[in-house]
Protein backbone atom coordinates (compact mmCIF):
# COMPACT_ATOMS: atom_id res chain seq x y z
CA UNK A 1 0.00 0.00 0.00
CA UNK A 2 1.27 3.61 -0.32
CA UNK A 3 2.63 5.11 2.33
CA UNK A 4 2.66 8.71 1.05
CA UNK A 5 3.90 10.29 4.62
CA UNK A 6 6.64 7.76 4.85
CA UNK A 7 9.97 10.08 6.33
CA UNK A 8 7.37 12.31 7.53
CA UNK A 9 7.97 13.08 11.69
CA UNK A 10 4.36 13.76 13.82
CA UNK A 11 3.82 15.05 17.44
CA UNK A 12 0.04 13.92 18.56
CA UNK A 13 0.29 15.78 21.86
CA UNK A 14 -2.69 13.81 24.16
CA UNK A 15 -2.73 11.11 21.64
CA UNK A 16 -3.85 8.78 24.49
CA UNK A 17 -7.44 8.42 23.46
CA UNK A 18 -10.30 10.00 21.37
CA UNK A 19 -9.43 12.50 18.53
CA UNK A 20 -5.89 12.19 19.66
CA UNK A 21 -5.69 8.52 19.19
CA UNK A 22 -7.39 8.63 16.16
CA UNK A 23 -5.40 11.12 14.27
CA UNK A 24 -2.23 9.34 15.47
CA UNK A 25 -3.48 5.75 14.09
CA UNK A 26 -4.40 7.07 10.17
CA UNK A 27 -1.42 9.27 10.33
CA UNK A 28 0.39 6.08 11.21
CA UNK A 29 -1.55 4.72 7.78
CA UNK A 30 0.11 7.01 5.78
CA UNK A 31 2.98 5.86 6.87
CA UNK A 32 4.42 8.29 9.35
CA UNK A 33 6.43 8.16 12.46
CA UNK A 34 4.27 9.45 15.29
CA UNK A 35 5.28 10.61 18.92
CA UNK A 36 2.07 10.19 20.51
CA UNK A 37 2.24 11.82 24.37
CA UNK A 38 -0.06 12.06 27.44
CA UNK A 39 0.11 11.09 31.06
CA UNK A 40 -1.85 7.45 31.27
CA UNK A 41 0.88 4.51 30.69
CA UNK A 42 0.50 0.99 31.52
CA UNK A 43 1.90 1.90 34.57
CA UNK A 44 1.34 4.90 35.53
CA UNK A 45 -2.58 6.50 35.06
CA UNK A 46 -3.22 10.41 34.68
CA UNK A 47 -6.46 11.59 36.92
CA UNK A 48 -8.22 10.71 34.01
CA UNK A 49 -8.58 7.48 35.91
CA UNK A 50 -8.84 6.06 32.25
CA UNK A 51 -7.99 2.42 31.02
CA UNK A 52 -6.64 3.78 27.28
CA UNK A 53 -2.82 3.79 27.13
CA UNK A 54 -0.23 5.92 25.25
CA UNK A 55 1.70 2.56 24.79
CA UNK A 56 -1.85 1.10 23.15
CA UNK A 57 -1.74 3.64 20.78
CA UNK A 58 1.06 3.83 19.81
CA UNK A 59 0.78 0.34 18.68
CA UNK A 60 -2.33 0.85 16.90
CA UNK A 61 0.21 3.25 14.88
CA UNK A 62 2.48 0.08 14.40
CA UNK A 63 -0.21 -2.62 13.31
CA UNK A 64 -1.52 0.96 10.85
CA UNK A 65 1.63 0.81 8.87
CA UNK A 66 3.47 3.32 10.63
CA UNK A 67 6.11 3.47 13.35
CA UNK A 68 4.77 4.92 16.90
CA UNK A 69 6.79 6.09 19.66
CA UNK A 70 5.01 6.59 22.93
CA UNK A 71 6.26 9.28 25.47
CA UNK A 72 4.76 10.12 29.25
CA UNK A 73 4.57 13.87 28.94
CA UNK A 74 2.49 16.11 31.29
CA UNK A 75 2.15 19.52 29.02
CA UNK A 76 1.88 21.51 31.74
CA UNK A 77 5.42 21.40 32.83
CA UNK A 78 8.08 23.22 30.18
CA UNK A 79 10.82 21.30 31.08
CA UNK A 80 9.47 17.51 29.85
CA UNK A 81 7.84 19.61 26.54
CA UNK A 82 11.63 20.89 26.29
CA UNK A 83 12.86 17.44 26.51
CA UNK A 84 10.68 15.52 24.17
CA UNK A 85 11.01 18.22 21.45
CA UNK A 86 15.21 17.04 21.99
CA UNK A 87 14.29 13.83 21.93
CA UNK A 88 12.93 14.62 18.84
CA UNK A 89 15.45 16.38 17.24
CA UNK A 90 17.97 13.59 18.41
CA UNK A 91 16.06 10.93 17.30
CA UNK A 92 14.44 11.97 14.09
CA UNK A 93 16.21 15.43 13.38
CA UNK A 94 13.19 16.84 12.06
CA UNK A 95 9.23 17.77 13.22
CA UNK A 96 6.85 17.91 9.71
CA UNK A 97 3.49 17.97 11.69
CA UNK A 98 2.19 18.99 15.06
CA UNK A 99 -0.98 18.06 16.45
CA UNK A 100 -2.40 19.80 19.65
CA UNK A 101 -4.77 17.55 21.04
CA UNK A 102 -4.45 17.86 24.50
CA UNK A 103 -7.60 18.52 26.64
CA UNK A 104 -7.56 16.26 30.12
CA UNK A 105 -11.13 17.39 31.36
CA UNK A 106 -12.30 15.45 34.66
CA UNK A 107 -15.79 16.57 35.14
CA UNK A 108 -17.69 18.65 32.60
CA UNK A 109 -20.44 21.16 33.61
CA UNK A 110 -22.96 21.90 31.94
CA UNK A 111 -25.16 25.34 31.31
CA UNK A 112 -22.63 26.70 33.96
CA UNK A 113 -22.53 30.64 33.91
CA UNK A 114 -19.11 31.59 35.28
CA UNK A 115 -20.53 32.17 38.78
CA UNK A 116 -22.39 28.88 39.51
CA UNK A 117 -19.24 27.04 37.81
CA UNK A 118 -16.60 25.33 40.07
CA UNK A 119 -13.96 27.65 39.73
CA UNK A 120 -11.26 24.39 40.00
CA UNK A 121 -12.96 22.77 37.33
CA UNK A 122 -12.91 25.71 35.20
CA UNK A 123 -9.74 27.12 35.45
CA UNK A 124 -8.35 23.06 35.08
CA UNK A 125 -9.91 23.65 31.43
CA UNK A 126 -8.25 26.50 30.89
CA UNK A 127 -5.24 24.95 32.19
CA UNK A 128 -5.49 21.67 30.34
CA UNK A 129 -7.05 22.82 27.15
CA UNK A 130 -5.15 25.77 25.91
CA UNK A 131 -2.07 26.89 27.95
CA UNK A 132 -0.89 22.98 27.11
CA UNK A 133 -1.20 24.01 23.55
CA UNK A 134 0.71 27.40 24.75
CA UNK A 135 3.17 25.48 25.97
CA UNK A 136 3.90 22.61 23.31
CA UNK A 137 3.98 25.40 20.59
CA UNK A 138 6.76 27.69 22.26
CA UNK A 139 8.85 24.77 22.33
CA UNK A 140 8.11 22.22 19.45
CA UNK A 141 7.67 25.51 17.00
CA UNK A 142 11.40 26.13 16.52
CA UNK A 143 12.01 22.11 15.26
CA UNK A 144 8.80 22.13 12.68
CA UNK A 145 9.58 25.64 11.26
CA UNK A 146 13.41 24.11 10.38
CA UNK A 147 12.33 21.93 7.80
CA UNK A 148 9.41 24.21 4.93
CA UNK A 149 5.84 22.62 4.58
CA UNK A 150 5.55 21.92 8.07
CA UNK A 151 1.71 21.93 9.61
CA UNK A 152 0.10 22.62 12.65
CA UNK A 153 -3.07 21.73 13.85
CA UNK A 154 -5.10 22.83 17.13
CA UNK A 155 -7.89 20.12 17.54
CA UNK A 156 -10.58 22.03 19.16
CA UNK A 157 -14.69 21.38 19.23
CA UNK A 158 -16.65 23.30 16.82
CA UNK A 159 -16.08 25.88 14.19
CA UNK A 160 -15.76 29.39 14.22
CA UNK A 161 -18.64 30.09 12.44
CA UNK A 162 -20.59 27.77 14.87
CA UNK A 163 -19.11 28.76 18.00
CA UNK A 164 -19.69 32.23 17.05
CA UNK A 165 -23.05 31.81 17.15
CA UNK A 166 -23.75 29.42 20.22
CA UNK A 167 -22.93 29.41 23.77
CA UNK A 168 -20.46 26.13 24.53
CA UNK A 169 -21.93 24.12 27.37
CA UNK A 170 -20.39 26.70 29.83
CA UNK A 171 -18.57 29.51 30.87
CA UNK A 172 -15.08 28.33 30.66
CA UNK A 173 -15.66 25.43 28.46
CA UNK A 174 -16.87 28.19 25.59
CA UNK A 175 -13.49 30.00 26.37
CA UNK A 176 -11.59 27.12 26.14
CA UNK A 177 -12.71 26.37 22.69
CA UNK A 178 -12.65 29.33 21.51
CA UNK A 179 -9.30 30.14 22.30
CA UNK A 180 -7.68 26.86 20.97
CA UNK A 181 -9.26 28.26 17.34
CA UNK A 182 -8.08 31.47 18.14
CA UNK A 183 -4.33 29.75 18.96
CA UNK A 184 -4.69 28.72 15.25
CA UNK A 185 -5.49 32.24 13.88
CA UNK A 186 -2.60 33.55 15.32
CA UNK A 187 -0.05 30.64 14.65
CA UNK A 188 -1.24 32.06 11.09
CA UNK A 189 -0.09 34.99 11.08
CA UNK A 190 3.41 33.82 12.63
CA UNK A 191 4.60 30.36 10.22
CA UNK A 192 4.22 31.47 6.68
CA UNK A 193 7.57 33.36 6.76
CA UNK A 194 8.40 30.33 7.86
CA UNK A 195 7.00 28.09 5.84
CA UNK A 196 4.14 26.31 7.59
CA UNK A 197 0.89 26.28 8.01
CA UNK A 198 -1.63 26.69 11.21
CA UNK A 199 -5.33 25.21 10.75
CA UNK A 200 -7.90 24.70 13.80
CA UNK A 201 -9.76 21.12 13.15
CA UNK A 202 -12.91 19.76 14.84
CA UNK A 203 -14.52 16.59 15.07
CA UNK A 204 -18.25 16.35 14.67
CA UNK A 205 -19.66 14.81 17.19
CA UNK A 206 -17.16 12.03 18.70
CA UNK A 207 -17.70 8.65 19.27
CA UNK A 208 -14.58 8.45 21.51
CA UNK A 209 -14.02 5.75 24.30
CA UNK A 210 -15.73 7.77 26.41
CA UNK A 211 -18.92 8.46 24.74
CA UNK A 212 -19.25 5.27 23.89
CA UNK A 213 -18.90 3.65 27.52
CA UNK A 214 -21.29 6.55 28.65
CA UNK A 215 -24.09 5.63 25.92
CA UNK A 216 -23.61 1.94 26.92
CA UNK A 217 -22.50 0.77 22.95
CA UNK A 218 -19.30 -0.20 21.54
CA UNK A 219 -18.32 0.83 17.77
CA UNK A 220 -19.73 -1.73 16.32
CA UNK A 221 -23.04 -1.20 17.74
CA UNK A 222 -23.07 2.34 18.29
CA UNK A 223 -26.43 3.10 16.10
CA UNK A 224 -28.05 1.56 19.11
CA UNK A 225 -27.55 4.65 21.15
CA UNK A 226 -29.89 6.50 18.60
CA UNK A 227 -32.95 4.85 20.14
CA UNK A 228 -32.04 6.99 23.21
CA UNK A 229 -30.38 10.40 21.79
CA UNK A 230 -32.04 10.18 18.15
CA UNK A 231 -29.30 12.83 17.08
CA UNK A 232 -26.19 10.52 17.45
CA UNK A 233 -26.91 9.09 14.19
CA UNK A 234 -24.99 12.28 12.82
CA UNK A 235 -21.83 11.03 15.03
CA UNK A 236 -18.61 9.60 13.52
CA UNK A 237 -15.42 7.45 14.74
CA UNK A 238 -12.08 9.55 15.83
CA UNK A 239 -10.60 7.39 12.54
CA UNK A 240 -12.52 10.15 10.72
CA UNK A 241 -10.63 13.35 12.12
CA UNK A 242 -7.62 11.25 11.74
CA UNK A 243 -7.93 10.94 7.87
CA UNK A 244 -8.54 15.09 8.12
CA UNK A 245 -5.36 16.05 9.67
CA UNK A 246 -3.59 12.64 7.10
CA UNK A 247 -5.08 14.52 4.51
CA UNK A 248 -4.26 17.66 5.42
CA UNK A 249 -0.33 16.53 6.32
CA UNK A 250 0.02 14.96 2.18
CA UNK A 251 -1.27 18.05 0.92
CA UNK A 252 1.65 19.92 -0.96
CA UNK A 253 -0.75 22.77 -1.36
CA UNK A 254 -1.80 22.83 2.49
CA UNK A 255 -0.99 26.38 2.37
CA UNK A 256 -4.37 27.36 0.93
CA UNK A 257 -6.07 26.66 4.52
CA UNK A 258 -3.72 28.31 6.11
CA UNK A 259 -5.60 30.24 9.58
CA UNK A 260 -9.11 28.62 8.80
CA UNK A 261 -11.37 26.75 11.11
CA UNK A 262 -11.87 23.56 9.69
CA UNK A 263 -14.02 20.49 9.71
CA UNK A 264 -13.77 16.62 9.23
CA UNK A 265 -17.37 16.74 7.20
CA UNK A 266 -15.96 19.70 5.12
CA UNK A 267 -12.68 17.90 4.28
CA UNK A 268 -14.18 14.49 3.57
CA UNK A 269 -15.64 16.11 0.63
CA UNK A 270 -12.62 18.43 -0.66
CA UNK A 271 -9.92 15.34 -0.13
CA UNK A 272 -12.45 12.62 -0.96
CA UNK A 273 -11.82 10.40 2.22
CA UNK A 274 -14.98 8.46 4.05
CA UNK A 275 -15.64 7.45 7.70
CA UNK A 276 -14.52 4.05 9.33
CA UNK A 277 -18.32 2.78 7.66
CA UNK A 278 -17.68 4.28 4.44
CA UNK A 279 -20.09 7.62 5.38
CA UNK A 280 -19.12 10.75 5.33
CA UNK A 281 -21.37 12.99 8.52
CA UNK A 282 -21.19 16.72 8.08
CA UNK A 283 -21.83 17.08 11.73
CA UNK A 284 -21.75 20.67 12.03
CA UNK A 285 -23.83 21.60 9.36
CA UNK A 286 -26.53 19.41 10.66
CA UNK A 287 -26.27 20.92 14.04
CA UNK A 288 -27.32 23.95 12.73
CA UNK A 289 -29.93 23.11 9.80
CA UNK A 290 -31.41 19.97 11.80
CA UNK A 291 -30.79 19.84 15.47
CA UNK A 292 -30.56 23.31 16.21
CA UNK A 293 -33.18 23.82 14.61
CA UNK A 294 -35.39 21.89 16.29
CA UNK A 295 -36.12 19.23 13.54
CA UNK A 296 -36.53 15.38 13.83
CA UNK A 297 -33.30 13.60 13.79
CA UNK A 298 -32.76 12.56 10.18
CA UNK A 299 -28.96 12.35 8.75
CA UNK A 300 -30.27 12.16 4.74
CA UNK A 301 -27.73 14.45 3.10
CA UNK A 302 -25.71 15.01 5.89
CA UNK A 303 -23.74 11.45 5.96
Amino acid sequence: MEKPLTGKVALVAGGTRGAGRGIAVQLGAAGATVYVTGRTTRTQPSEMNRPETIEETAELVDEAGGRGIAVRVDHLVPGEVRALVDRIRDEQGALHVLVNDIWGATTMEWDKTVWESSLDIGLHYLRHGVETHAVTSHFALPLLIETPGGLVVEVTDGTDDYNSAHYRVSFFYDLAKASVNRMAFALAHELPPHGATAVSLTPGWLRSEMMLEAFGVTEANWRDATERIPHFAISESPAFVGRAVAALAQDPDVSRWNGQSLSSGQLAKVYDFDDLDGSRPDCWRYMDEVQDAGMPADVTGYR
